[in-house]
């Protein structure tokens, strides 16, 4: 089976005033959250869209849900945890409990404010994890990456070529993805916030995809605004 997460379990305290955690504000006429939602819906393929979010805010997802989607029994309402592993770890007991678990399940994990990942991104995600422990959805370093050990000089500055930027989705075996998650000591577990870094570490396969420059995270205003420009033109393409 194929089960998808929504990361929204962050508040986004880089938003500066706002009262509301930024996967909840507004993109165009509806919020960046329901953008996201709309394009997981999209894709037959997966069962289940599971949304991981604050537990104060799921009544309010609930409602959102309703407004701008109506009744769909693909999407399931959870409690994210107190880290972003830990809400991927509540999806993965969600889905073992109600469901349980088979060798070949995966589960696609994206944050809640990148609205514009599309169908490609996500049926590459899926064909990937075929053939991977893990897979990665990346693009090519545009600028130059520079290494500093201590904060102050430059340790290294790697070769550009080899070198690509991160995005999500994320894409994991469910069972591998418990296994390693539960090896880890408590220490590993705070150091390592990125899911797919563990499976490096592990020694897993972790393939990758190519995303899209547009498919971009929006963490400060700054991004807000530039999402707004991208779905203005979207629109103006249609």
């Amino acid at each position: 089976m194929i089960y998808a997460e929504i990361l929204a379990g962050g508040i986004g305290r880089r938003m500066g005033n706002s009262d509301i955690p930024k996967q909840f504000l507004m993109l165009g006429t509806k919020p960046i959250i329901i953008h996201t939602l709309e394009q997981f819906l999209l894709v037959p393929e997966i069962a289940k869209v599971l949304v991981g979010c604050p537990k104060d805010w799921m009544g309010y997802m609930s409602d959102l849900v309703l407004k701008y989607i109506g009744t769909n029994e693909k999407i399931v309402i959870i409690e994210g945890g107190k880290d972003r592993n830990g809400t991927i770890m509540n999806g993965c007991h969600y889905i073992e409990e109600n469901f349980g678990i088979g060798k070949k399940d995966i589960l696609i994990t994206h944050d809640a404010v990148r609205p514009f990942v599309d169908y490609r991104i996500l049926t590459d995600n899926i064909k990937a994890a075929q053939k991977y422990d893990a897979v990665d959805t990346i693009i090519p370093a545009t600028d130059t990456i520079v290494e500093s050990l201590d904060g102050k000089v430059l340790s290294s500055v790697p070769i550009r070529e080899y070198l690509y930027q991160g995005q999500t989705p994320q894409t994991f075996n469910i069972k591998e993805l418990v296994e390693i998650y539960n090896s880890l000591t408590e220490d590993e577990k705070k150091i390592l916030t990125d899911a797919c870094k563990m499976f490096v570490i592990k020694n897993k396969k972790v393939g990758f995809v190519r995303g899209a420059e547009y498919n971009l995270k929006v963490t400060t205003m700054h991004d807000l605004k530039l999402a707004n420009a991208i779905l203005e033109v979207g629109l103006q393409d249609d």
